[in-house]
């Protein structure tokens, strides 16, 4: 048998834990000594700790915890429920790193408020492209980016099927949606002829007289310091912005921190 000390090194868990869940009647010891106290564990109970503390992990109440243990809750049971709970906590950090990503450039842009854009963005025309694309709804510009990487996905899961292959960079462009949200559109260059099947449109994008055009090296959730200064630029050269930026993906090696995208956004004199 194991003091109390000994069971919760092997367990992992402190003494007072231990005590707590005695006095609750979670986890009794298997003997109390009747003039020192002092309480003595065995092995075979780490099975059923391990399991309370699994539960509590999962964010059961200790009420809660002790219902499920005492109705004899499987292995399978108690693995499936892990699963579960591990995909919510994986899709909280994905969704934590991701806000911090938009934070960090917010930070960014305020940090350079004040500052004349020193990125090199050269007014030009853009000429007609054929593009395969499909497209969603976000519910706003922050929330681009959940949106329309599974579209990527699925464009070339569709171009697959369809025997299309891509015959340029990818392309993003945006609309307003009616509802308020905004119209993603993820595309990539093609040499297909024009057709639509299903959620698969092949089509050309026009041909835009005057853009203002800027390479952004980073993340796209890391763009917005270059979108603002682009922004800025536009104002300070005499020039009126006539709708979203489209986005031309360059360069996308494995980490997102060393892409290159181009933005180009049409304009007009002010």
């Amino acid at each position: 048998m194991f003091t109390i000390g000994e069971f919760a090194r092997h367990g992992r868990v402190s003494v007072r834990m231990l005590r707590h869940y005695d006095a609750i009647g979670l986890l009794r010891p298997v003997r109390v000594d009747p003039d020192s106290g002092y309480r003595y564990y065995t092995a075979g109970q780490l099975t059923r700790l391990n399991r309370v503390i699994a539960l509590k992990e999962l964010g059961f109440t200790l009420q809660q915890v002790r219902e499920i243990v005492d109705d004899s809750v499987t292995t399978d049971q108690l693995r499936a429920m892990l699963r579960l709970r591990r995909a919510e906590l994986e899709a909280a950090m994905s969704a934590a790193a991701a806000r911090l990503v938009q934070v960090e450039a917010r930070l960014r842009s305020i940090e350079r408020e004040g500052q004349m854009p020193d990125e090199d963005i050269v007014v030009r025309r853009l000429p007609a492209v054929r593009v395969a694309e499909v497209s969603g709804v976000a519910p706003g510009f922050d929330a681009i980016t959940p949106v329309i990487q599974p579209l990527y996905g699925e464009l070339f899961r569709l171009l697959e099927k369809a025997g299309i292959a891509p015959s340029g960079p990818g392309v993003a462009y945006y609309e307003d949606a009616p509802d308020g949200g905004v119209l993603v559109h993820a595309c990539v260059e093609v040499t297909a002829p024009p057709m639509r099947d299903g959620r698969l449109r092949v089509h050309d994008l026009p041909a835009v007289e005057q853009a203002a055009t800027v390479l952004h090296r980073g993340s796209p959730a890391a763009m917005l310091p270059t979108v603002q200064a682009l922004g800025r630029w536009i104002e300070a050269n005499g020039y009126r912005s006539t709708g979203y930026p489209r986005e031309i993906s360059l360069e996308c090696p494995e980490n997102q921190d060393d892409w290159l995208t181009e933005l180009q956004e049409p304009v007009t004199p002010a």
